[in-house]
C-alpha cells in the first residue's frame, strides 16, 4: 500500500510550529480541510500563524481561516489588510469576503477607495460577498480607479449585483485605454442585458483567452446579440469549440434567428469528429439547447463505436432533450428548432 499523500490533521497543527517556512505554509493550507470537531483548535492555531514571520504562512494562513468560516477569524484578517505583503493582504480579503464578515465592510471600503492597487482590485470583489446592497456605492465610485485592473475589477462586481444604475458609468468605460478593462465593462453591461456590449464583445470573440467569457456574456444579451453569435459560429477562422459555442448561445438566445438552421448544423458535425473532446463538448451542448432535431444524431453516435466511451454522458443528453420537449409540449410550445414539435 501507497501511503496516503493526506496530512492529519494533528500532523499539520505539529507542522505549523515547524522551522521551515515551506512546511508551515503547507500545513496551514492543508487546515482547511480539517474535521468539525478539531475545528476549534484549528482555527485557533491559524488565527495565531497569521502573525507568522513569514508572507507564504501568513496567505496560507488567512485563506484557511476563511475556507473555515469561523467569525472569531474576521479581527485578525482585517489587521491583515494592512500587511506588508501584498499576497497577504489579497489573500485577507479574500477570506473577510468568504467569511462574509460585516465587521469587514468599512475596512475594505477604505480599501477599495485609499489601498494598493493589488488590495483595491480584491477589494472590489469582497465587498461584493459581503453585502451586494451596499458595495454598489464604492464601486461606482473605483470607476475613476487610475489602476485599469481595479476599474475592471469593480465593473465586474456591479455587473455581479445587477446594478442597472451604473449602465451609463459602464458604457462609457467601452472606450478605456485598456482592452482588458473595456472587456470587462463590456462583460458587466452584459449582465445587465445591455446591448451596447456587443461589439466589443463580438471583438473579443477572436482571443483565444478571452472568447468563451464573450460568447456566455453575448449570450446574456440575448436576441440583440444574435447576429455576433451567428458571426461567431460561422467564421471557420475561429477556435472550433468556440464556434459550438456560438451556436448553442444563439439558439439560445434566438431560436427563430436566420442561421438557426446552420447552428444546429454546427453542432451536429463534430458528432462525427475524431477528435473526443470536440464530440464531448457538442453532446453537452445539445444537451442543452437541443430539439427533435438532435435526437437521431446523438443515437446514432451512441451506437458508434464513438460513442462507447460516451455512453453515459449521450444518454444525459438525450434525457435532458425529452424533458425539454415534453416541457414544451405541454405548454403546446416549440422546440429549438424554431417548429412545433408535432410537425
Amino acid at each position: 500500500m501507497f501511503p496516503s499523500p493526506t496530512i492529519t490533521t494533528d500532523a499539520a497543527l505539529r507542522d505549523l510550529h515547524s522551522p521551515r517556512p515551506r512546511v508551515r505554509a503547507a500545513a496551514a493550507a492543508a487546515l482547511a480541510d480539517c474535521e468539525p470537531p478539531r475545528r476549534t483548535a484549528v482555527v485557533d492555531a491559524l488565527i495565531a500563524a497569521v502573525d507568522d514571520p513569514d508572507a507564504d504562512v501568513r496567505a496560507a494562513s488567512a485563506l484557511s481561516l476563511g475556507d473555515l468560516g469561523d467569525p472569531r477569524a474576521s479581527a485578525p484578517l482585517i489587521l491583515r489588510l494592512d500587511d506588508g505583503a501584498p499576497a497577504v493582504r489579497q489573500c485577507a480579503a479574500v477570506a473577510l469576503g468568504r467569511l462574509r464578515a460585516a465587521a469587514a465592510l468599512e475596512p475594505l471600503r477604505r480599501a477599495l477607495a485609499k489601498g494598493p492597487p493589488d488590495l483595491r482590485f480584491q477589494a472590489a470583489t469582497s465587498l461584493v460577498e459581503i453585502d451586494p446592497a451596499s458595495a454598489a456605492a464604492p464601486l461606482t465610485a473605483a470607476l475613476a480607479d487610475p489602476d485599469p485592473e481595479v476599474v475592471g475589477a469593480a465593473a465586474l462586481a456591479l455587473g455581479s449585483i445587477g446594478d442597472a444604475g451604473a449602465a451609463g458609468r459602464l458604457a462609457a468605460l467601452l472606450d478605456h485605454s485598456s482592452p482588458r478593462t473595456r472587456f470587462d465593462a463590456a462583460y458587466a453591461l452584459a449582465e445587465l442585458g445591455d446591448e451596447r456590449a456587443v461589439p466589443v464583445l463580438a471583438g473579443a470573440a477572436a482571443d483565444r483567452d478571452l472568447a468563451w467569457d464573450a460568447i456566455e456574456a453575448l449570450e446574456a444579451v440575448g436576441a440583440a446579440a444574435a447576429d455576433a453569435l451567428a458571426g461567431i459560429g460561422g467564421n471557420r477562422g475561429l477556435d472550433p469549440e468556440h464556434r459550438l459555442r456560438a451556436a448553442a448561445a444563439l439558439l439560445t438566445a434566438a431560436p427563430d434567428h436566420a442561421e438557426a438552421g446552420a447552428a444546429r448544423q454546427w453542432l451536429l458535425e463534430p458528432l462525427r469528429s475524431w477528435r473526443r473532446r470536440r464530440r464531448g463538448l457538442a453532446v453537452e451542448l445539445l444537451g442543452r439547447v437541443g430539439g427533435s432535431w438532435a435526437i437521431a444524431p446523438l443515437e446514432q453516435l451512441r451506437r458508434a463505436s464513438a460513442g462507447r466511451r460516451m455512453s453515459d454522458e449521450i444518454g444525459g443528453a438525450l434525457r435532458r432533450i425529452r424533458e425539454r420537449m415534453d416541457t414544451q409540449d405541454g405548454r403546446g410550445g416549440r422546440d429549438s428548432q424554431g417548429e412545433s414539435e408535432g410537425a
